[in-house]
């Protein structure tokens, strides 16, 4: 793994821990299940551009079934 992999997926850790965190907080699913595949995503892919754009849109979830 090189060196922007390793900052990505602490990067992506952290946040995915914060949506963990409020999920368990508030009792909601959607965040509890975006801060685990936040937390799992950096192990299943390698490629640094994918990882990214993965996590972004999982960021993005909550927002958007928030609107449904």
């Amino acid at each position: 793994m090189n060196m922007t992999g390793l900052m990505l997926s602490i990067l992506f850790g952290m946040i995915g821990m914060g949506y963990l965190m409020y999920g368990k907080k508030m009792g909601e699913f959607v965040p509890l299940g975006v801060g685990a595949g936040l937390l799992v995503a950096p192990y299943l892919v390698a490629n640094s551009i994918v990882l990214v754009v993965v996590c972004v849109v999982l960021m993005a979830a909550p927002f958007i079934l928030r609107q449904w």
